[in-house]
């Protein structure tokens, strides 16, 4: 079974805004009409992402309470992950 493209294109919003990609999101919005979605299946789909990324976003922050000095200088010293400040 093959998703259709409005389907594959709510998927797309969805991501666009959990990783805070504006431009990404204004071209799948489009994208998703174009394919026959309609304005609330779009709106029903950033919510869905907003709750998503919101989670991730507390989960991130009660790590980071947590971590231990000295895992984050390993990290740094080993090269962590490529982030640069």
């Amino acid at each position: 079974m093959k998703l259709e493209e409005r389907i594959k294109e709510l998927i797309a919003i969805g991501a666009s805004v959990t990783a805070n990609c504006q431009p990404c999101l204004q071209y799948h919005v489009d994208k998703a009409m174009e394919n026959g979605a309609n304005e609330q299946e779009v709106k029903e789909a950033i919510e869905v992402a907003k709750m998503v990324r919101k989670g991730a976003a507390a989960k991130m922050d009660k790590f980071a309470e947590g971590i231990a000095p000295s895992a984050v200088g390993s990290a740094v010293s080993s090269g962590g992950c490529g982030c640069s400040s």
